[in-house]
């Protein structure tokens, strides 16, 4: 599996091209990042992903969106909301994503949705930039917030990504300051390790089930 920063903001978003994005990527330990509203491409060997980024509309139009999108090759990221939105959007077959589950309330994401990301391979993203960025209440609120979905992840053992949101190239960070972040959430190393890959796991075809004939 590919190590990916799951998701990055190229200009006009961000005041960086992708291409230098992907340089920096490259550099800083990752193989692959996701690149939001950016075409699919490979710049000094970073495979960059197109990311389709959904945000504040309800479940009518994100499944609309990704009837539109899902065989675009795009990966599909929708913005947490309350509970019921997050289940609706979970059990929608070609997302792949929930962000922003930092900012949502605490219950928008139980052990139902969680057992549902874990049967649709459905990722919780892990927003590095609440922890780097955030200060005193919204950092210490992200923290609890995501040593709770890592609870839940032990238990249910639903696919989580890492992100840094870059929007410059000051905002990447190396893969060895990711594990260093991600301590402070309660993950380990090789929970650290199947987060970075966790876009390829959730991007990787379902294993199809063997037939045994005697």
């Amino acid at each position: 599996m590919k190590i990916t920063d799951a998701a990055v903001y190229p200009f006009p978003l961000g005041d960086a091209s992708v291409r230098r994005l992907a340089l920096e990527a490259a550099a800083l330990g990752y193989d692959s990042i996701v690149a939001a509203d950016t075409p699919s491409g490979t710049y000094g060997g970073v495979e960059v992903r197109s990311g389709l980024m959904i945000r504040d509309v309800p479940v009518k139009d994100v499944i609309s969106a990704v009837k539109r999108y899902k065989d675009a090759g795009k990966v599909i990221s929708v913005q947490a909301a309350n509970n019921s939105f997050n289940r609706a959007v979970i059990g929608t077959k070609g997302v792949h994503i929930l962000r922003g589950i930092q900012s949502a309330d605490k219950t928008a994401f139980d052990h139902v949705a969680a057992k549902m990301a874990a049967d649709n391979r459905v990722a919780v993203d892990i927003d590095l930039s609440a922890i780097i960025g955030g200060r005193s209440v919204s950092r210490q609120r992200a923290i609890h917030r995501y040593m709770d979905i890592m609870v839940l992840e032990q238990r249910f053992e639903f696919p989580v990504t890492l992100s840094t949101h870059a929007r410059s190239l000051l905002d990447m960070r190396h893969v060895r300051d990711i594990a260093g972040l991600c301590s402070l959430i309660g993950m380990d190393v090789p929970d650290v390790e199947r987060a970075l890959a966790g876009v390829g796991m959730v991007l990787a075809p379902p294993k199809q089930a063997v037939t045994v004939i005697a």
